[in-house]
């Protein structure tokens, strides 16, 4: 009798469970649009990345993405809108760490906590940048420029595109990590820093593979290391930099994020669709074409980087009295 009473129970336990089910494959179900928004002008690596990605990513939702491009105040005004945008999935985020080292840098004008506005998805992909010094010079490796550094204090001057840009920052933590002084440049971009690289008016930029390129093949700029702890597959010819400047690491990523509150079940089902349009052919070879490769993170693991990376660039920021303000 129990046996048979447990069995007639249990279509009933099948249905009870069904509405919950529902709910959950509701909240994990994208809606019809999407707008991704770029923070920065059309044509610049981030929207190549987005142009590239949203084809793939729509196909595999089922739905339609449309990529909006909001630039302005080193990428605020964008990630604003996202942050004070729907709540359902409607709208997305799709930036680069630059997130952060303005939230650093701009904490007076930046309308928006970075750890609280917003809900990160996925990250695409990350990579070191390339520590480079002239082609003029003798340098060769990492322990030399450092003994170089040394040797003549504030002497080497390196060059960014700007006042509080990830490349500034990034050579202000490289200073603070091998001990040395270095003087900075600031300039209007990365381009014409790269050309007074290139002609010996400054020693040394840090900066992202495909601003070097050019100048590397044509050998009048020389690459002497990786800002990666550890050794990049991209790079194998190259060491880390950390191994002459003990604690120094900063690497650059794209990620996407959603506006706080946006159900955990959605961003979950976005995080698995985006890490595997990152094994995309298509996508890898972007990335790598930048010495980046793609990063499969959890929503939660990206979080976690975005905490720590604000961390290190917010400490940099208060103790090289660094504002782009």
């Amino acid at each position: 009798m129990k046996k048979f009473l447990a069995l007639a129970m249990l279509p009933l336990s099948i249905l009870a469970l069904t509405p919950a089910a529902h709910a959950q494959a509701d909240a994990a179900k994208p809606p019809a649009v999407i707008r991704l928004v770029v923070p920065f002008a059309a044509g610049g690596s981030n929207d190549v990345i987005a142009r590239v990605i949203a084809p793939a990513l729509a196909k595999r939702l089922g739905n339609t993405i449309i990529i909006e491009n909001k630039p302005g105040a080193a990428g605020a005004i964008g990630s604003d809108a996202v942050a004070k945008g729907a709540k359902d999935g409607s709208v997305l985020l799709l930036t680069s760490s630059s997130l952060l080292t303005a939230a650093a840098t701009m904490p007076k004008t930046t309308p928006y906590d970075v750890l609280t506005a917003f809900a990160p998805v996925a990250m695409v992909g990350q990579g070191p940048m390339l520590v480079a010094v002239s082609g003029t010079t003798t340098l060769k490796t990492p322990a030399e420029f450092v003994a170089a550094a040394k040797a003549k204090p504030g002497s080497v001057t390196y060059g960014t595109s700007g006042q509080g840009s990830i490349a500034h920052m990034s050579s202000e933590m490289l200073s603070d990590a091998a001990k040395v002084q270095m003087l900075h440049v600031p300039y209007k971009g990365a381009a014409p820093a790269l050309l007074d690289l290139a002609s010996g008016q400054i020693n040394m930029m840090i900066s992202n593979y495909s601003s070097l390129a050019p100048q590397i093949k044509a050998g009048r700029v020389r690459a002497l290391a990786v800002t990666s702890r550890q050794a990049s597959p991209s790079f194998p010819d190259l060491p880390p930099m950390e191994s002459v400047a003990p604690g120094f690491a900063a690497e650059i990523w794209v990620s996407v994020f959603a506006p706080a509150g946006t159900p955990a079940a959605l961003v979950q089902r976005l995080n698995r669709e985006i890490i595997e349009v990152a094994r995309l052919p298509e996508v890898r070879s972007l990335l790598e074409a930048d010495g980046a490769q793609p990063t499969p993170l959890s929503p939660a693991e990206v979080a976690l980087r975005v905490k720590e990376d604000l961390a290190a660039w917010k400490k940099i920021a208060t103790e090289k009295n660094i504002s782009a303000e």
